[in-house]
């Protein structure tokens, strides 16, 4: 599978947005703090802000307290803890629907919860970027993802190095760093392997190095 890095993936991206004639989706997953939102971040910072969107797959994270009551609470993050089909839905519009706003909702990390119908995508965006864990899953409705999307990357990035940011994002959002440790470890990797089975679906592989 090719390997490339953000720069190339900046130059692909701009390459699309200047062929394609129709609305086009990329597809960026990769596991818990692989840098997906990194990638996506340095693909917005450098591409024409009136033609292309962020739409993140977290926005679609079950409420706490829909956790609490499925007694998913201590698992938030795994692939039955979101709104699958309402994240299918949304892409699905994307697709279809060029003459209208979309809206869709955003995921805030300090105050683990989204908020409904924050992000607008514009009628005349012409390339979206969606990104999250499981984009690539096959089980639990998440295999309806996969076929939306028109491009498939994955980000790679060496384990330890990724484990060091998960442990060093859950503490700087509340956790001691025993319980950072310990979620990394535990839930996030947990999902890391569900993520990690799907990557061969993935078109190539953009390397954060």
């Amino acid at each position: 599978m090719e390997q490339i890095d953000f720069a190339l993936a900046l130059a692909k991206t701009h390459e699309l947005l200047s062929n394609s004639r129709s609305r086009t989706i990329i597809g960026i997953a990769g596991k818990p703090g692989a840098g997906k939102s990194q990638l996506s971040a340095f693909l917005m910072a450098n591409l024409p802000a009136d033609l292309v969107a962020l739409v993140p797959m977290d926005g679609f994270h079950l409420s706490n307290e829909e956790l609490e009551e499925l007694g998913r609470r201590d698992r938030k993050g795994a692939p039955d803890t979101f709104d699958v089909e309402g994240y299918v839905n949304l892409l699905t519009e994307i697709r279809s629907n060029n003459n209208d706003v979309i809206r869709y909702p955003i995921f805030h990390r300090e105050i683990e919860a989204s908020i409904a119908d924050e992000g607008l995508l514009a009628s005349d965006v012409k390339l979206v970027i969606t990104e999250g864990n499981y984009l690539f899953h096959d089980q639990d409705g998440w295999e309806e993802i996969s076929p939306l999307l028109d491009h498939r990357w994955f980000v790679g990035i060496d384990d330890s190095l990724r484990l060091d940011r998960l442990v060093a994002r859950h503490h700087q959002f509340g956790k001691d760093l025993a319980a950072a440790h310990a979620w990394a470890t535990g839930s996030d990797e947990r999902n890391a392997q569900i993520v990690e089975a799907s990557k061969f679906r993935a078109d190539l592989i953009v390397l954060n190095q």
